[in-house]
């Protein structure tokens, strides 16, 4: 049996790695129980309960309220609280051994227990998919940071815009655009869009983590080891949670991002 350590974020850790404990701790994160109650739920014996419950209490995760009820300390809440991002990330491991989170500020990734009840979507024609259902579906807006143009789904999206659907955009400088897309915008009526505010865009130099959602549902893609977008493998979600990550995650980009510049984008010869 491994040594407990005796202090420092170790024994927290020791403390964390049993699964009844995990258990207990996801349970009383939800209400408060009785520890017979506790014990037959999880359907352990009450010896066993007792033994990891007061291992809990010891630790400060859990204590007893005035009627003998178990319940999470506030050091224990923030600490649960954070569990589900190690869960999110152990369970797609495999994933992230060839993708990085490119250049994803700290704050996002300690939010990344957001990603829990999401979707991976394989396949290009499946990711496209999602896209213009995404885009097509929309009531309200759509925003997104994108390093590549997605051409095929422009009047998807200039159909939404034209019944009043904000759409919001940051590109990267080196995107590459598709032939056809200036005749297309063109078409679409797409400068009139931005000139009555219901389409802005800014830019930024790179785009590594790409995102598209809406007030309903949103996408995530994460580069592959060697920074580059990986438009094969996609995160999709539609929990309140994740949508805020994704809502959070624009703005913070929006908000360094620079003035659009068409000329710094590179066509297709």
């Amino acid at each position: 049996m491994a040594e407990q350590p005796a202090e420092g974020v170790g024994s927290l850790f020791f403390e964390l790695a049993g699964d009844l404990r995990l258990s207990m701790l996801a349970r009383l994160n939800e209400k408060d129980y009785r520890l017979s109650q506790l014990a037959s739920e999880l359907d352990a014996t009450m010896q066993e309960a007792h033994r990891n419950m007061m291992r809990l209490i010891d630790s400060g995760l859990v204590s007893k309220g005035k009627e003998g009820e178990l319940v999470l300390t506030s050091y224990g809440k923030t600490i649960v609280s954070l569990v589900p991002s190690y869960d999110f990330l152990y369970k797609n491991r495999e994933f992230f051994l060839d993708h990085s989170l490119g250049d994803l500020p700290v704050k996002f990734v300690q939010r990344m227990g957001a990603f829990r009840g999401c979707e991976i979507v394989h396949g290009v024609m499946a990711i496209l998919q999602r896209w213009k259902n995404l885009y097509g579906e929309s009531e309200q807006f759509i925003r997104e940071i994108m390093a590549q143009v997605p051409l095929d789904l422009i009047e998807t999206i200039s159909d939404r815009v034209d019944n009043g659907v904000k759409f919001s955009y940051i590109f990267s400088s080196n995107a590459v655009v598709p032939k056809g897309r200036t005749q297309l915008l063109q078409k679409v009526g797409w400068r009139n869009f931005i000139s009555k505010g219901l389409v802005e865009r800014r830019m930024v130099a790179d785009v590594k983590v790409m995102a598209i959602f809406n007030e309903k549902q949103g996408c995530v893609m994460f580069p592959n080891q060697k920074g580059e977008p990986d438009l094969n493998v996609m995160f999709y979600g539609e929990t309140q949670e994740f949508l805020d990550w994704c809502s959070d995650f624009f703005d913070y980009h929006w908000r360094m991002a620079g003035t659009f510049d068409e000329g710094k984008l590179k066509h297709e010869v």
